[in-house]
């Protein structure tokens, strides 16, 4: 067979594994991170609208309550208005100019009598804008007929200042007869500023009515006031509602500029207080401009992350790879014979312990290696007859549990090793699985051999046999690294479990290991208290608590040892 050359292995292992996981991280990340930026997009949008429409209803509100007080104010003072020029008293035109002078929006403000005749106030000549003279007449004739007027937006030209203003009028109604009508005139600019400062970045935003004219626009002097808007998608969205509009709606859609699809993203609020609808729409090239550049960022520094990735595995891989390289060569010559190679490494790391640690060895290895193993397996195998011994001794004392600790320790074992222990582990789990039931050696015979369910008080007592194990063992010192798994094999990873109610990574996994171990024996043999359950069935108990009394890895490895056949459980004479 052709030999794999090392190096190859771990640069590709380490370039799999930084590598891998980089572009997997950049791409999610641009997925993401798009996706993010595209709604902020679309929040925007629909922040700038709602704020500027609740802007419109809370002014509308205010000049509704300005009208009201104009009202009451007649109501209150019915005395000044008695005679035939029942609207020309200065102290009522007193009170009205002190109505305009209370908000900067309003720019005029009359109260007509039935005849058309009566009082004005504020800081614009509304007689030298025919248009308003005519919009004033328009608003006079509806309250004539008992109906609240607004007009459309109409541009006002007050000395070089140009501004967008629209009148507001209500009848005046007593006794149920037409007296007269309120009316104010009020300068829209403010809403032209906010639109102004809302459209940047590539934003345009602007108000139309129900009709799809435009209303308000950021800048009248490029627009005019008036002009149909419905060439505009997202205008026809809002119309098609026809008066009806249930709310907020956001979009794509293609804008035409110069017999050219624009592509846009726009949204419309609607005003429902005044029939109009507050619009924002941007090209979709301005609006995901972040996107593409959150992209080519991403894309760049991982192309860089990458080479650096490359280049860092190489240089490990051929770091690593040389003293394994020297330390296979001296080992090579060790199994032919030769203990007199010594290996001439400077490595600061455990690779150059191992080295140290090999020239002693072999050294000494001649002369010791045979005693030592000769004298090593005598030592163990005395050791663990007397565990063994020791283990049967308890479940001796108990018929239901004959054999209970040779076969969680044999589980464990099992366990251990698919779970990938160090083998020294390994036998320490094999160790303290045989001893994990020790303690009981301290309970009274009558509640360890009771053939019923024990009672509250008895429960207790047992709970008691795992630190008296750990009591037992701690007495031995080869045994000390081993008391985890005899002192804890009964905590449950939610806490739930004795004595300690520990959790989570507070439990070692000798312990954890143990715990699955010994309930699945439990659950397979015959117990006072229940007959022995299918191996699957048990199996199935423990993965639906993993992660709540059991560790997942432990319960993983017991379902894969015993798919794999080398977990065998033995009830009675038969195998299952």
């Amino acid at each position: 067979m052709k030999q794999i050359r090392l190096l190859y292995v771990i640069l590709a292992v380490m370039l799999l594994a930084s590598v891998g996981p980089l572009i997997f991280y950049a791409s999610k990340t641009m997925e993401i991170n798009g996706r993010a930026l595209e709604t902020n997009e679309i929040l925007l949008q629909n922040t700038i609208t709602r704020s500027i429409a609740e802007e419109i209803s809370i002014y509308r509100e205010t000049f509704n309550q300005m009208l009201n007080n104009m009202d009451g104010m007649l109501n209150a003072r019915a005395d000044l208005v008695k005679g035939q020029n029942q609207f020309q008293n200065p102290q009522l035109r007193s009170m009205l100019e002190q109505v305009v002078g209370s908000s900067t929006q309003v720019i005029y403000a009359t109260m007509l009598d039935a005849q058309g005749k009566g009082i004005q106030a504020g800081n614009y000549n509304i007689e030298s804008d025919l248009f308003l003279v005519r919009t004033l007449e328009r608003g006079f004739t509806a309250a004539q007929q008992r109906r609240q007027f607004q007009s459309d937006p109409v541009i006002v030209n007050r000395g070089q200042e140009l501004f967008p203003a629209m009148l507001v009028s209500r009848p005046i109604i007593r006794d149920d007869q037409f007296q007269g009508m309120t009316a104010v005139v009020l300068n829209l600019q403010f809403l032209v500023d906010r639109l102004r400062t809302s459209s940047t970045s590539g934003l345009h935003a602007f108000i139309v009515d129900n009709t799809g004219r435009l209303v308000l626009t950021p800048n009248v002097q490029d627009q005019s006031v008036g002009q149909s808007m419905e060439s505009s998608p997202i205008v026809q969205m809002f119309l098609s509602w026809k008066g009806n509009v249930k709310g907020a709606e956001t979009s794509e859609f293609n804008l035409e500029e110069n017999s050219e699809a624009v592509p846009m993203v726009g949204t419309y609020w609607p005003v429902q207080s005044v029939g109009w609808a507050v619009i924002a729409q941007k090209k979709r090239d301005d609006a995901y401009s972040s996107v593409r550049e959150v992209i080519s960022a991403t894309t760049s520094w991982a192309v860089v992350a990458l080479l650096m990735c490359i280049g860092l595995s190489y240089g490990l891989s051929l770091w690593v790879v040389r003293p394994i390289r020297v330390l296979t060569n001296a080992s090579r010559a060790i199994a032919q014979g030769d203990f007199t190679k010594r290996i001439e490494l400077r490595n600061r790391t455990e690779i150059g312990e191992m080295a140290a640690t090999f020239n002693h060895m072999t050294a000494d290895l001649e002369l010791y290696v045979d005693r030592l193993k000769t004298s090593a397996e005598q030592n163990r195998q005395l050791f663990m007859e007397s565990i063994r011994m020791i283990a049967a001794a308890v479940d001796e004392k108990d018929p239901y549990t004959h054999g209970h600790s040779e076969r969680v320790s044999r589980y464990s074992v099992l366990i251990a090793r698919h779970i990938g222990m160090p083998e020294d582990e390994v036998d320490r789990v094999r160790i303290s699985a045989l001893l994990h039931d020790i303690g009981k050696i301290g309970i009274e015979d009558k509640i360890l051999k009771k053939p019923g369910m024990l009672t509250p008080d008895e429960f207790a007592i047992m709970k008691q046999h795992p630190q008296k194990g750990a009591a037992i063992a701690n007495r031995v010192a080869q045994l000390r690294e081993m008391v985890p798994g005899i002192e804890l094999h009964h905590e449950w990873l939610d806490g739930r479990g004795y004595p300690y109610g520990l959790k989570g990574n507070d439990i070692p996994i000798m312990a954890c290991i143990i715990s699955v171990a010994d309930t699945f024996d439990a659950m397979t043999t015959h117990r006072p208290y229940q007959t022995a359950m299918e191996p699957s069935v048990a199996i199935e108990y423990i993965r639906s608590c993993a992660g709540q009394k059991f560790n997942a890895d432990a319960t993983a490895a017991l379902e894969a040892v015993y798919g794999s056949g080398l977990l065998k459980v033995q009830r009675a004479a038969a195998l299952v």
